[in-house]
């Protein structure tokens, strides 16, 4: 317990790493970028999905041999203690972490956990094609039309998806997708809120600047 307790009170790192920096940006990109500016079913969505899934596992295989402060066990779901920082934060006494506070954490994985939803159902409504073979037929993509996406011999080819289970498929890629949305703005809502209440800038060691120590 005492040593837990002096991890969690520990000095946040100054500057995240690289790999920590990219796929958090690039995670970013990828959220807004599909959720916005994008048509599901184009090729540009698809390319860009699979970006997303490289991003997530790259993330994921540093979570285990990554530095510190950037695996997993720096900072595990905890939902108590989330709830705890949360109410020290409206009380005006925020804790620092050696990695991500609690609440941030259950942040983290819940975008995580959205993301992955997201990459799979649009891999199971695209038949898992390769952005190579999708940019030879994107000519013949219309929007929403995951059928042309589909190889020889799979559901959607054949007319069966609309109506079966695929139905299901594509409304739960759908909600996930704008929940990842909607847990993008509460993060962000988050950083601001925090930012203030420690008086430090918490966006600049996630691009490449120090963290101002409190009441600096």
């Amino acid at each position: 317990m005492a040593r837990a307790a002096a991890v969690a009170q520990a000095t946040p790192p100054t500057l995240w790493d690289p790999l920590v920096r990219i796929s958090h940006w690039g995670i970013a990109f990828v959220v807004i970028a599909n959720g916005v500016f994008t048509n599901g079913g184009s090729a540009t969505h698809v390319w860009i999905g699979w970006v997303g899934m490289a991003l997530l596992l790259m993330r994921l295989v540093w979570g285990v041999i990554g530095r510190r402060e950037a695996r997993f066990s720096a900072f595990p779901p905890n939902p108590v203690a989330a709830v705890r920082h949360l109410a020290d934060l409206l009380t005006g006494r925020p804790r620092d972490y050696a990695s991500h506070n609690p609440a941030g954490a259950m942040m983290v994985y819940a975008l995580w956990a959205s993301l992955a939803l997201v990459i799979g159902t649009g891999l199971v409504m695209t038949g898992g094609i390769s952005p190579m073979k999708l940019s030879e037929q994107e000519a013949t993509l219309n929007e929403g039309d995951w059928s042309t996406l589909a190889p020889a011999g799979t559901e959607a080819e054949n007319g069966e998806q609309g109506e079966g289970g695929g139905s299901w498929v594509k409304e739960v890629h759908s909600v996930a997708a704008n929940l990842m949305l909607v847990l993008a703005v509460l993060h962000v809502a988050g950083v601001v809120v925090e930012s203030r209440a420690m008086r430090r800038n918490l966006v600049a060691p996630m691009i490449a600047g120090s963290r101002n120590r409190p009441g600096s």
